[in-house]
C-alpha cells in the first residue's frame, strides 16, 4: 500500500519576517519609506555594507541609483563615510544588521557621527530575536549598547505605519539616530488605532482598568493582541507604546505607570539597558514605587532555530504573554 509523505511545516533559521498567517503586511516599508522621503529631499542618500536586499534598501537602490552606494564588508567604512556625507550637507541612511552596527562598529558611530552631532540614520536589520541564526546575528543588546551614546535618538518601531512616518521625521532630527528595522512583509497593526508616530512620544492605543502593558517595537504588535485574548478571562489591558527609546517620553508613560494597575513592560530586546531599564529608571527618578514586570529576552545568548519556536521559547507569544499576566493577577 502506498502512503503519501505527510507535508512539512516549511521554516527558515534565517526567517525576518514575524507575520502570522492570513496577518495584514505590507512589503519592504523602509524602503518605500525612504524612497518617498528621497522624492521630497534630494540631499537623501543610502548606503549599506553589502546587505542591501536584507534590509530592503534595494527599493532605494533601484529607484536613485545615482545616490546608492555600496561599500562592501566593511561596516566601520560604511559609517564613517556616512559621517563624511554629512559633513558635506547630505542626510545618508546607512543600513546593515544591527549586530554589526552595534558591536563591530560602535567606535566609528561614537567618535565619526555622534561626538559631532551629525545627521547620520543608522538602520540595523534584525534586531533583537528577529533571526534564528544565533548569537553571531541576534541583537539582542543593541538599545543597551547605543542607550549610553549621547546625542543617539534610538527608535523601535512597530509596523509599517511607525516606519513610514518615522523615517522623514529622522532624516529632519538633525543629530543622529538609530532605528531597529523591521524589513520584508512586515505586520500592519497601528492603522487600527487613532496612531500617529511622532518622535519622541509615547502613544496610549489602549485603555485599560487592571493591566498597563509598556512596549515597543514588534511586542507592540503583541502587547495588543494579548489585550484581546485577555478580555475572555475579564482582564482589561492598557497598552502604552513607546517607539521613541531614546529620548524617553517619561511624562506619557510613567502617567499610566503611576496607578493601582499591574505594570509590564515587552521589549523584544535582553531585559538588561532596554525598555524594561529605562521605565523603572523613569519610575525611580520620579518617585514612583511601582513593582514592574518585564516581558523580553533573557541576561544569556540565545538559541539557534526557526523563529516561531524561538518566540515561544522565549516568552514572546501572545498566548505565552497571556499566561504570564494570568499568573500574576
Amino acid at each position: 500500500m502506498r502512503t503519501e509523505p505527510k507535508a512539512r511545516l516549511k521554516t527558515s533559521a534565517m526567517i525576518a519576517s514575524f507575520a502570522d498567517p492570513g496577518q495584514k503586511t505590507a512589503p519592504a516599508p523602509f524602503g518605500h519609506a525612504l524612497v518617498k522621503a528621497a522624492r521630497e529631499n534630494e540631499r537623501i542618500a543610502g548606503l549599506t555594507a553589502d546587505l542591501g536586499k536584507y534590509t530592503d534598501m534595494h527599493i532605494f537602490a533601484q529607484a536613485y541609483p545615482e545616490r546608492f552606494f555600496q561599500m562592501g564588508m566593511a561596516e566601520q567604512l560604511l559609517f564613517g563615510a556616512a559621517a563624511g556625507m554629512a559633513q558635506a550637507g547630505l542626510v545618508p541612511f546607512a543600513s546593515t544588521y544591527a549586530v554589526f552596527a552595534a558591536r563591530r562598529a560602535y567606535d566609528f558611530l561614537c567618535l565619526d557621527i555622534a561626538e559631532p552631532n551629525l545627521n547620520v540614520n543608522i538602520v540595523g536589520g534584525l534586531p533583537g530575536l528577529a533571526t534564528g541564526y544565533g548569537p553571531s546575528h541576534q541583537a539582542t543588546e543593541d538599545m543597551a549598547i547605543f542607550r549610553g551614546m549621547p546625542n543617539l535618538t534610538i527608535v523601535d518601531p512597530c509596523d509599517p505605519v511607525d516606519i513610514e512616518q518615522a523615517v522623514p521625521q529622522l532624516a529632519a532630527s538633525g543629530g543622529p539616530t538609530y532605528l531597529r528595522l523591521l524589513r520584508g512583509n512586515v505586520p500592519t497593526v497601528l492603522d487600527e488605532y487613532d496612531y500617529t508616530f511622532e518622535l519622541g512620544k509615547a502613544k496610549v492605543l489602549r485603555g485599560g482598568n487592571d493591566v498597563v502593558f509598556v512596549s515597543s517595537g514588534l511586542m507592540t504588535m503583541r502587547a495588543l493582541a494579548a489585550a484581546k485574548e485577555l478580555a475572555a478571562h475579564n482582564v482589561d489591558p492598557a497598552v502604552v507604546h513607546t517607539p521613541t527609546i531614546k529620548p524617553f517620553d517619561a511624562a506619557t508613560v510613567l502617567a499610566e505607570v503611576d496607578t493601582d494597575r499591574l505594570v509590564i513592560t515587552l521589549e523584544n530586546h535582553t531585559v538588561v539597558g532596554g525598555l524594561f531599564e529605562t521605565v523603572a529608571s523613569a519610575a525611580v527618578r520620579a518617585g514612583i514605587s511601582r513593582r514592574i514586570l518585564p516581558i523580553g529576552l533573557p541576561d544569556e545568548f540565545l538559541h539557534a532555530g526557526a523563529l516561531p519556536t524561538l518566540h515561544e521559547r522565549y516568552g514572546l507569544t501572545v498566548e505565552r504573554i497571556k499566561q504570564t499576566v494570568l499568573a500574576e493577577l
